[in-house]
């Protein structure tokens, strides 16, 4: 049971240590950390922070794969007072500058080498002068340490002269709200624009969050969700403290790893794309591996038949199975599914608003429609963001005179309030589970000197969900070949959004008003 009622995220560490002491907060390989010693770590991080004159407000960001540090950087963040930054960990060092420059964060918590990449080398040539400080997190054996860098045993202890009493009060000082978060999402415009969220709505949203799953003190969560991302991060790690659950990072998606890892690890929630589950049902040793522990799952993000549903709840023993809707600007939730609804809601719609909130479908002009209809839909409530960061012009542009953010989703409501998403932002596509923007990707490949013009669109794929595939027309007496503009692009993006396929062509189809008619493209690249 909850002692007091909570409205910020320092305040929920201090809460849960006294609440779930003797529990395991985060368990990540060797590592175990009881609830009880959580705020002393965080509030190492805290000390340092304070030690390098961090003061209220001032952006932090962390540019690192799921692992404990990561968690303890962001709570120390938190209990500084500061706001945190989380960035996408397939980022290149050019989009990562960007978003640094941009938030004016004067710090930066990054992992030394993943999958075979040096981040901290990757970003230096680009490092933007507000950025004062680089702790590289443990785990790159071997690595020597760049100019300008501390490792994190180091960063730790130069905040030995700040007594945790002042970290205490530092977090102590932090209100509902104060901006917890800073995170940087793709948009219509091309370049990531900052959302900022607060304390106060974000442990509102996510309390609800953990009633409506049914999250329980000592559940084990698989967070394989990418903690730079509101799955992860507030709908991962930060439930299980508000639960007293057992956080396990998983630091890159592997079907196998995490099937293996259910058996060995006992864990009771698994939240993903319909992806994972699919992987896990056709599994060869389905039938011979030990998967009773498992009780929760959440997904969404793509269109579910039924039948998987019903299959995650008889074949993988799921007794907790939803979906939910929400989006970075929102604080990553606003509608959800109560556990109890049949297999067809589940999987055909997004639940209902959680309360607080209210949903509406509107037409071009904002005029409500009707149960049915199909128009944007918008939302209002606690949770709708405090803004874009530094970007008055496109706040107004997304959030109303009336208070309605609008989120460029369309879909509908029926009559029981349950929304149903029957298409994506407009010309938005899913690759793996990350949203890419075409706008984005468009203004990256316009570089190229032999494009002159380029339109991007997603196209089906069994794997991925979506690919990217760009539709280009080349300048005058300029060649280009598909494999080479890929390998461009490659160097230049994340992975993710780097098109898998180019389709060559005379010129673009455009409409009367001289826009690209991206459903003709969409049949043409098929062929």
């Amino acid at each position: 049971m909850r002692r007091r009622q909570v409205d910020t995220i320092p305040g929920l560490l201090l809460d849960a240590s006294e609440a779930h002491g003797g529990r395991v907060a985060i368990e990540d390989g060797a590592v175990r950390i009881d609830y009880r010693d959580l705020p002393a770590l965080a509030l190492q991080v805290t000390r340092a922070l304070l030690a390098a004159g961090i003061a209220q407000g001032d952006r932090v960001a962390i540019w690192a794969p799921n692992c404990h540090e990561w968690v303890l950087a962001a709570l120390g963040v938190h209990c500084a007072g500061a706001v945190m930054v989380p960035i996408n960990t397939r980022m290149k060092g050019a989009e990562v500058a960007d978003v640094i420059g941009r938030s004016g964060a004067r710090a930066l918590f990054v992992v030394g080498e993943f999958l075979g990449v040096d981040y901290p080398a990757m970003l230096a040539p680009l490092r933007p002068e507000s950025l004062e400080r680089v702790v590289v997190l443990p785990g790159a054996s071997g690595r020597r340490s760049g100019e300008g860098e501390s490792t994190w045993s180091d960063f730790l202890a130069s905040g030995a002269g700040v007594s945790e009493a002042d970290a205490l009060a530092r977090a102590s000082a932090v209100h509902a709200d104060d901006l917890s978060d800073l995170m940087f999402t793709s948009g219509t415009t091309g370049k990531p624009k900052g959302v900022m969220s607060a304390h106060g709505a974000c442990v509102r949203a996510f309390s609800e969050y953990v009633r409506v799953i049914g999250l329980e003190a000592g559940d084990r969560y698989l967070i394989v969700n990418p903690f730079f991302h509101a799955f992860g991060y507030k709908a991962g790690w930060l439930t299980c403290l508000i639960a007293g659950a057992t956080i396990l990072p998983h630091p890159v998606f592997d079907a196998e790893a995490v099937f293996q890892r259910i058996e060995a690890d006992r864990i009771t929630v698994l939240p993903g794309p319909p992806t994972l589950y699919l992987s896990m049902l056709a599994h060869p040793r389905l039938a011979q591996t030990d998967l009773t522990s498992l009780r929760i799952a959440v997904t969404g993000a793509a269109t579910i038949p039924p039948v998987l549903i019903e299959r995650m709840r008889r074949e993988l023993g799921f007794s907790v199975v939803t979906t939910a809707y929400g989006l970075t600007e929102c604080g990553g939730l606003a509608t959800i599914c109560d556990p109890s609804d049949d297999a067809e809601t589940v999987a055909g719609t997004s639940g209902r608003a959680i309360p607080g909130t209210e949903v509406r479908i509107v037409d071009a002009d904002n005029r409500p429609l009707p149960a049915g209809e199909a128009g944007e839909i918008c939302l209002r409530g606690f949770h709708v963001m405090k803004g874009y960061f530094a970007d008055p012009q496109a706040t107004a542009e997304t959030i109303d005179a009336d208070g309605w953010l609008h989120t460029g989703d369309v879909g509908t409501l029926d009559a029981r309030g349950y929304l149903r998403i029957t298409d994506r932002l407009k010309d938005m596509f899913i690759v793996g589970g990350f949203n890419c923007y075409p706008a984005e990707i468009e203004a990256a490949l316009t570089e190229h000197p032999a494009i002159a013009q380029v339109a991007v669109i997603g196209l089906p794929d069994e794997r991925m969900g979506e690919v990217g595939c760009a539709c280009v027309v080349l300048r005058p007496g300029h060649r280009l070949d598909e494999a080479a503009l890929i390998a461009w692009s490659r160097e230049r993006m994340a992975n993710y959004k780097v098109p898998r396929f180019v389709r060559f062509l005379p010129a673009l189809p455009v409409n009367a008003s001289n826009k690209v008619m991206k459903n003709e493209l969409r049949v043409l690249a098929a062929v």
